[in-house]
C-alpha cells in the first residue's frame, strides 16, 4: 500500500496546483478592496447534515497560502454533524483567507460527502465481519482527498494506483490468453523484479475460481458481479485458502446480503463518484 510519505506528497501536489489553478498571477477581486495588512476572521458554516471531513486539509491549505493563518478547530473530522453547526474559525489576512476559501469549501464539500456515505456503509455492515473498500473510480487529480475521506468515513483504502497492487482483471485475463497464464506471467514478474505486491485476481465464473485456486498464487479473489447465491457458493468453495472480495454493482440494497455471504471485503466504486456535495459554507464574522 502507498505510504504516509507518499501519501502526504500528493496532498501536497494537490494543493500546489489547486492554488496554482484558482489564483494564478493574483486574486484580484480581493488585492482590488480589501487592504493588504487588514486581519479578520471566518468560520465554517454548516447547513447539512453528515459526517464532516476536510478539517484537517483545510489546515494545511491554509498554512500553505500564509502561515499567519491560524484555526481555532470546535468540530474534528469524522464527527456527525448538522445544520448550523460551525466546524472551525480561521484567523489571519482578511486577503489570505479569501485566496484559500474556495479550494477549502470545494474539498471539503466533497470529502464529507464521501465520508457521509462511507459511514452509511459501514453501519450497513456492522456485524458481518466485512470491510468496505473505495476503488480507483474517483475524480483525476484529487484521489488521495477522496481516499482520504473514505477512511475518515470509516472504510478502507484499496490499492491507491495501479503501482502498489497487483489486480488482475478480465482484461488483464483475456490478454494474457487465460488465467492461470496471466497468473504463471505475474508471479515470474514479480520474483524478476523482486517486488512485494500482493495479488488480487478477478473471478468471472466458478471455473476461474477453481482455476485460482489450483494454481495458488492469489492473495484474494475478486467474486465480480456474481448473484448472492453464487457468492455464497464461491465463499464455501474458496473457504480460507485466500481472502475474498465481492464488487460489481453492489448498492445499499443488496450491501449486507453479500456481506453474510461470508466475503471479507466489498469494493463500491459509488463511495466516490456518485455522491452529492454537503452545503458548507466559510463566512465572514466579526
Amino acid at each position: 500500500m502507498i505510504s504516509p510519505e507518499a501519501f502526504q506528497n500528493e496532498i501536497n501536489i494537490i494543493i500546489a496546483n489547486a492554488i496554482r489553478e484558482d489564483v494564478g498571477h493574483g486574486d484580484h477581486s480581493s488585492l482590488a478592496c480589501i487592504p493588504e495588512h487588514t486581519f479578520g476572521k471566518a468560520h465554517l458554516l454548516v447547513k447539512d447534515k453528515g459526517i464532516l471531513a476536510g478539517v484537517e486539509f483545510a489546515r494545511q491549505v491554509f498554512k500553505y497560502v500564509d502561515p499567519k493563518l491560524r484555526m481555532n478547530v470546535h468540530i474534528t473530522d469524522g464527527t456527525a454533524v448538522k445544520f448550523g453547526d460551525i466546524a472551525f474559525e480561521v484567523v489571519g489576512p482578511q486577503q489570505s483567507i479569501l485566496k484559500a476559501e474556495r479550494l477549502v469549501l470545494n474539498a471539503m464539500q466533497r470529502m464529507s460527502a464521501i465520508a457521509t456515505k462511507t459511514n452509511y456503509y459501514v453501519d450497513l455492515l456492522k456485524g458481518t465481519g466485512a470491510t468496505i473498500l473505495d476503488t480507483r473510480k474517483t475524480t483525476p487529480g484529487i484521489r488521495a482527498l477522496e481516499k482520504w475521506a473514505v477512511t475518515i468515513g470509516g472504510g478502507a483504502n484499496h490499492r491507491f494506483a495501479l503501482y502498489d497492487m497487483i489486480m488482475l482483471k478480465d482484461n488483464h485475463i483475456d490478454f494474457a490468453g487465460d488465467v492461470t497464464t496471466a497468473l504463471d506471467l505475474t508471479i515470474a514478474y514479480i520474483r524478476a523484479n523482486q517486488l512485494n505486491l500482493k495479488i488480487i485476481v478477478e473471478a468471472r465464473d466458478m471455473d476461474e475460481i477453481r482455476a485460482i485456486l489450483a494454481h495458488g498464487g492469489a492473495d484474494r479473489i475478486l467474486i465480480d458481479n456474481f448473484s448472492i447465491q453464487e457468492t455464497k457458493e464461491a465463499v464455501k468453495l474458496i473457504g480460507d485458502q485466500c481472502q475474498t472480495e465481492s464488487s460489481g454493482g453492489i448498492n445499499e440494497v443488496t450491501l449486507r446480503h453479500y456481506a453474510e455471504c461470508g466475503v471479507n471485503f466489498i469494493s463500491s466504486g459509488s463511495l466516490t463518484h456518485s455522491v452529492h456535495n454537503m452545503d458548507l459554507s466559510l463566512k465572514a464574522v466579526e
